[in-house]
């Protein structure tokens, strides 16, 4: 059996595990989305439920103001995906032109930077965005991207860009070209998975942030996705089939980015990628 035969069946054998492990309670979610609410709630319900239907769908919409939550997170993500990635990139690459020394004490700083709970953050970032008028916007949570959402992202970044040949550095360096045309046209170019990777795990963090639009975030108009759902979770529970429903709007499109991404991936990295 060849080496690429092995390997696709060992995926799909992953894929697999990993749909069986995570697909059941997706299911079990939608199942309980398509229940008519107002309905007694039951411990599990079945995977085809009586009567299904769409009502709490239109409830969880018309309830929990899902579409000007959408368009608040989608702003955030819009936002700050792309920010993030390109402050990220910036400062990985940056750390393969420092002296060795230099690097590994920049590298030293952003791994105790890790080690800082976020919650320990929250209060003088409170107190500064207070200070700037800027709570109850948009603006607190798009701030994180600023700095690359975590340190360890151009982390990740530096180690993808060492991975490049060294020739093709020297190359560019002939060309006389600058450090930023050298990210821009040979470095980023061949780190698109890492890329794509990043950009799912920032948009999922993002998607799903709750903690920081709670700080912040006071009007209803404001509300992202999260505190939406919040407000949902607090109904009478004879309207659960309501909540899974607003949990199940605001999952797919963390689904969507992560298939995206993962497709991504395979090309890259996969036999038909690495041939």
């Amino acid at each position: 059996m060849s080496w690429h035969a092995t390997g696709r069946r060992r995926r799909t054998y992953g894929a697999v595990a990993v749909t069986v492990l995570f697909g059941s309670p997706l299911l079990l979610l939608l199942a309980g989305s398509l229940r008519e609410p107002g309905r007694p709630p039951v411990v599990a319900p079945p995977l085809i439920p009586e009567d299904p239907g769409f009502a709490a769908y239109q409830q969880a919409i018309a309830h929990g103001d899902l579409i000007r939550a959408t368009a608040n997170s989608m702003i955030v993500a819009a936002v700050g995906v792309p920010l993030s990635l390109l402050v990220a990139s910036l400062a990985g690459f940056a750390l393969t032109q420092l002296p060795r020394r230099l690097t590994s004490a920049v590298i030293g700083l952003s791994v105790l930077a890790m080690m800082v709970p976020a919650t320990a953050l929250l209060l003088p970032r409170f107190v500064l965005f207070r200070t700037l008028h800027l709570t109850d916007t948009l603006v607190p949570l798009v701030a994180p991207a600023l700095v690359a959402t975590s340190p360890l992202y151009p982390l990740i970044y530096y180690l993808a860009f060492r991975a490049i040949p060294a020739d093709s550095y020297d190359l560019c360096r002939l060309a006389d070209l600058t450090p930023m045309q050298t990210w821009r046209r040979m470095a980023l170019p061949q780190v698109q998975p890492v890329t794509a990777g990043l950009a799912a795990l920032t948009f999922v963090l993002t998607w799903s942030n709750l903690l920081d639009p709670l700080v912040y975030l006071y009007d209803r108009a404001s509300f992202t996705l999260p505190l939406a759902l919040r407000a949902l979770a607090a109904m009478d529970p004879h309207n659960q089939p309501v909540f899974l429903a607003g949990a199940v709007l605001t999952t797919l499109p963390s689904l969507l980015v992560i298939g995206v991404a993962q497709r991504r991936f395979m090309h890259s990295y996969g036999p038909e990628g690495a041939s």
